[in-house]
């Protein structure tokens, strides 16, 4: 069984900064991709950034140039660096692990944190 905690969420005004982390935990050798989602009310859960053990990163068009996502393959951690905050960035920030390959060679599948809120308002 694997466990992720996300930490980091909080209220921020426009043009401001957070930095979420999440820590992977559990019977892990390695984790293939991380990545932070995001559900904002009303709406459906979007892709906001991947990262790949092996440091390849893919984002979304609309936090590009703000957003930067990292990962300590060491500390099964991965983190979202989120600089020039919008309005339109606030929601539910959630925490994924997809393929995951456990010390006794099991594979397992797509894990979720239990999301933090991150409000971005004057």
């Amino acid at each position: 069984q694997v466990q992720l905690v996300e930490s980091g969420g909080g209220l921020v005004q426009p043009g401001g900064s957070l930095r979420l982390s999440c820590a992977a935990s559990g019977s892990i050798f390695s984790i293939y991709v991380m990545g932070w989602y995001r559900q904002a009310p009303g709406k459906q859960r979007e892709l906001v950034a991947t990262i790949t053990s092996g440091g390849s990163t893919k984002y979304a068009d609309s936090v590009k140039g703000r957003f930067t996502i990292s990962r300590d393959n060491a500390k099964n951690t991965v983190y979202l660096q989120m600089n020039s905050l919008k309005p339109e960035d606030t929601a539910v920030y959630y925490c994924n692990a997809d393929l995951i390959r456990t010390v006794v060679g099991r594979y397992e599948y797509d894990y979720w944190g239990q999301g933090t809120q991150v409000t971005v308002s004057s």
